[in-house]
């Protein structure tokens, strides 16, 4: 007989132990869970498999995606589906702001896709769907995960000027990369965007994501960055592939050099930094309500 050499078939590189999930547990949790399956509510806390779900809806912050859930654009980390989006749904403010009510979310964050297919970018619903949470839950205060809205500053305007105690517009990774992890977005753009907000006089954040195939000195580049746009707070995660079709996992990034990254950022000037393997944009989201 022959002996042939065995070829390893190639595999998916296996996650480290610091990313196993805890199970969701407790009171708070537990009772908005009821809610949102009594009443069929949606979340992306819970169609984006946030692995913080039961920490945030634990604390009463709750993670909600408007204006549909295909986008116009096509960056290489992201699992939401692109194509052409259907017609805006003039009453979604309404029913968000009827879920917010239900849940009793103290903290209530609002993201999108990009809606590069309409002429105001959908600010206007972004606008509506804040005034609309503002007349039923007076008390629960608001972030915005916003898109840069193609540069379009007069569309961020019209969002800005609802006044969310938080804003945030992630640069979801560093200048060399950005061609090739966000294939419609300029690092640039990102950072005008981020300017906007932070001369409107509103704390303002911003999310990177660690792990593919960034080095040492393009985060701290991109931490100057944030910084000369006037960013206040900034998150740091573990990138994770979606799919296989999409952008894969250089880097597993170790929970110490997560926590180098939080040291050096505060030093630098940031008044929050949330730094760890788990970190997603609206991890903690309710302590970043500081008075600036």
């Amino acid at each position: 007989m022959i002996e042939l050499p065995v070829v390893p078939v190639e595999q998916k590189p296996r996650k480290p132990d610091w990313l196993r999930v805890k199970l969701p547990v407790g009171k708070e949790y537990a009772h908005v869970r009821s809610l949102v399956d009594t009443h069929k509510l949606h979340t992306i806390c819970e169609s984006g498999n946030c692995p913080n779900m039961g920490e945030c809806w634990g604390a009463g912050t709750a993670t909600f995606m408007i204006l549909g859930n295909i986008c116009t654009r096509s960056c290489s980390f992201c699992a939401v589906a692109t194509g052409r989006p259907l017609a805006v749904d003039t009453d979604e403010p309404n029913r968000v702001a009827n879920s917010v009510k239900l849940m009793q979310v103290k903290h209530c964050v609002i993201t999108s896709v990009d809606r590069d297919d309409l002429k105001d970018g959908g600010s206007t619903i972004w606008a509506e769907t804040i005034n609309a949470i503002r007349r039923e839950s007076p008390e629960t205060t608001l972030e915005t995960l916003l898109p840069d809205f193609r540069g379009q500053w007069d569309n961020l305007a019209r969002v800005l000027e609802t006044r969310p105690e938080v804003v945030s517009h992630n640069l979801e990774t560093v200048r060399r990369l950005t061609r090739e992890v966000r294939i419609q977005a300029k690092y640039d753009r990102s950072l005008e965007a981020l300017k906007h907000v932070s001369e409107a006089g509103l704390r303002t954040k911003s999310g990177i994501m660690l792990g593919l195939g960034e080095k040492e000195e393009d985060v701290l580049e991109a931490m100057d960055d944030l910084l000369s746009a006037g960013v206040h707070i900034l998150t740091l995660g573990q990138y994770l592939q979606p799919t296989r079709n999409h952008h894969p996992v250089v880097d597993w990034i170790h929970p110490d050099q997560f926590a180098f990254y939080k040291q050096i950022g505060l030093e630098k000037g940031f008044r929050y930094v949330e730094s760890g393997p788990l970190v997603r944009s609206s991890y903690h989201a309710e302590k970043h309500l500081f008075e600036i």
